[in-house]
């Protein structure tokens, strides 16, 4: 199996979760599965309740992160998950958490 890295897909997902997604440690646990899987990108809440975040990587890690989104860490209660697909644009280097 090759792995060079000019060979790797790679993805950007913006995505926005509504549901009871704040106050629930939504943004530390999507921080750690992106980070574990590789892929940078920010999440952030938003004032109207919902999380918004944008991961981009390898196709297969950013795909994994979304899926994550729709269920989320053990006391969310994740009712909505929209993804807007956009191209990889490369402007981040890692993964972080926005106020």
């Amino acid at each position: 199996m090759s792995e060079g890295a000019s060979s790797k897909e790679r993805k950007r997902a913006h995505v926005w979760i509504s549901g009871h997604v704040q106050g629930v440690f939504f943004r530390a646990h999507t921080a750690e599965r992106a980070r574990q899987l590789g892929v940078a990108g920010f999440v952030r809440n938003l004032p109207d309740g919902r999380v918004e975040a944008v991961f981009e990587g390898d196709a297969p890690a950013v795909e994994k992160v979304v899926a994550w989104c729709h269920q989320g860490p053990p006391r969310a209660r994740v009712e909505s998950v929209e993804v807007q697909w956009e191209e990889p644009r490369g402007d981040f280097v890692e993964f972080q958490i926005l106020r």
